[in-house]
């Protein structure tokens, strides 16, 4: 089967429906909103053969590792709804009049709530085809924050994605969700069209820097610019001190191989530099490291990619090859590249850049100060790993110095695996993405769907449940500045 590209009247006519369904859908209980989220968690579970034989058809990747990752897809939609009985997740704020407030003028009843934002369109990625794909992610918390959602699929897993959307649709209808709340538009064109909707009201996106800031430019260009939520690059350097490369270098060497080659190197928290000390016999272990076979990548594009960007890193004057060796034709080998701390910080903005796929670049340094200086001219990065121990005094001017760098600092863990937690923190500075106070994993993701509304004076009977003096709904608030779940 071959999925046709939208056409503009049928990409018009999508976003319509989303804009009156999501006039529906944030006027949802939270119930309903739950009933729903289950509902598509319980589909995708029940259709997971014939979606795992799809993927593999189109992606590549292995069925183990598909199946990990769907196990992930449903497990977050349900998140999400318990996120939603919860209650925190609505902010809410009652400030009562008071006459005698110390500002000098009296205070008015002011009560404020997070509520959604809108439509929003999701541009699916090409590594995760679930769980960062048309009911990935972006699409759970969307639809868990009260948004209609329309999904741009990703061409290299386009069959995958209708199947998904169907799957998604007939679960949101067994639900009793509105119609037009999910759908998918195909083709760059129909995207591009989309994101300059008018009804639409915010986007996210995963994938290139590329890709991602042109249509961070589109977003932020409209008459009416709206949020545009972008992960698009990360080299997530990985810094080891003098003291954990002697105490157990074999162990650092496997956990940092695993890392690189898992998934043949296509996660955006890879670590893609790693900085080791010069006498400790690290290079060694690394140039002697068994590397996985040859694998292909998911499509012929990102193996375009990754050539170009590891034949760029490989013919700079001060890198050499350390293990494998990069192939001109075939599936892509995995690599290890060597140069010195030095030259990273000299030119850090050739040497320090993303190669998607199994390659990696070792950088050996004589002094931890070079840790440092490393550290300081990173750009943005979804993570920063250290390996050391608590007697390291690098790592005490380290560690808050990367914080500065990355959205997630790492301790003696690698970063790839990126779990789905109350704390988790998926983003970064730019170019790791496009907004630093946000997340795309986790269940602070819903914040991005989010927009708070302040109400003044407002009859009780006429606020909305979660602000009302009764609290109907139970959850925590801030009244007066105490949080409590009373009135």
């Amino acid at each position: 089967m071959t999925i046709a590209a939208t056409t503009p009247d049928e990409a018009a006519a999508i976003v319509r429906r989303a804009a009156a369904a999501s006039a529906l859908w944030r006027t949802s209980s939270i119930g309903d909103r739950v009933r729903a989220l289950t509902a598509v968690a319980d589909a995708l579970d029940a259709h997971a053969d014939a979606l795992i034989d799809q993927a593999q058809r189109e992606t590549h990747l292995a069925d183990g590792r598909l199946r990990g990752e769907l196990l992930r897809t449903s497990f977050q939609l349900r998140l999400f709804g318990e996120v939603l009985d919860e209650g925190t997740w609505l902010d809410a704020r009652i400030d009562h009049a008071d006459a005698g407030w110390p500002m000098g003028a009296p205070r008015p009843d002011l009560r404020r709530q997070l509520e959604p934002i809108g439509p929003v369109l999701v541009f699916a990625a090409s590594n995760f085809p679930f769980a960062f794909s048309v009911a990935g992610g972006d699409t759970a918390s969307a639809l868990a924050a009260g948004n209609a959602v329309v999904v741009k699929a990703h061409h290299g897993h386009p069959e995958l994605s209708a199947l998904t959307t169907r799957i998604v649709q007939d679960a949101l209808a067994s639900a009793d969700a509105p119609d037009g709340l999910f759908d998918t538009v195909y083709g760059t064109d129909a995207g591009v069209q989309a994101l300059k909707d008018p009804a639409i009201q915010a986007a996210s996106f995963t994938g290139s820097i590329a890709g991602g800031r042109a249509l961070f430019d589109i977003a932020a260009a409209r008459p009416q610019p709206i949020p545009f939520y972008g992960e698009l690059g990360s080299v997530n350097p990985a810094f080891v001190t003098r003291s954990a490369a002697g105490a157990r270098g074999e162990e650092i060497v496997q956990g940092f191989v695993a890392s690189v080659t898992g998934s043949a190197g296509q996660l955006c928290t890879k670590p893609g530099v790693l900085l080791i000390p010069a006498d400790s016999g690290l290079e060694s272990l690394l140039a002697a490291a068994r590397l996985p076979a040859p694998a292909p990548l998911l499509n012929r594009s990102i193996a375009d990619g990754f050539r170009e960007a590891l034949g760029a890193t490989a013919s700079h004057d001060d890198v050499s090859i350390l293990a494998g060796s990069p192939a001109a034709e075939g599936d892509p080998a995995p690599v290890l590249l060597k140069t010195t701390a030095a030259a990273l910080r000299d030119d850090h903005e050739n040497l320090i850049s993303e190669m998607f796929g199994p390659a990696a670049l070792i950088a050996t340094y004589d002094d931890e100060a070079e840790l440092l200086a490393v550290a300081e001219v990173l750009d943005g990065q979804l993570t920063a790993t250290v390996v050391g121990s608590e007697d390291d005094a690098v790592a005490r001017d380290l560690i808050p110095l990367l914080s500065t760098k990355a959205g997630r600092v790492l301790w003696n863990q690698w970063p790839t695996g990126v779990s789905v937690t109350w704390a988790q923190q998926h983003g970064g500075p730019y170019p790791a993405t496009t907004s630093v106070g946000t997340t795309s994993v986790g269940t602070a993701a819903m914040a991005r769907f989010l927009r708070p509304v302040s109400y003044q004076n407002i009859p009780d009977a006429l606020l909305p449940a979660a602000l009302q003096d009764a609290n109907p709904l139970g959850i925590p608030r801030r009244v007066d500045g105490v949080m409590t779940t009373t009135a």
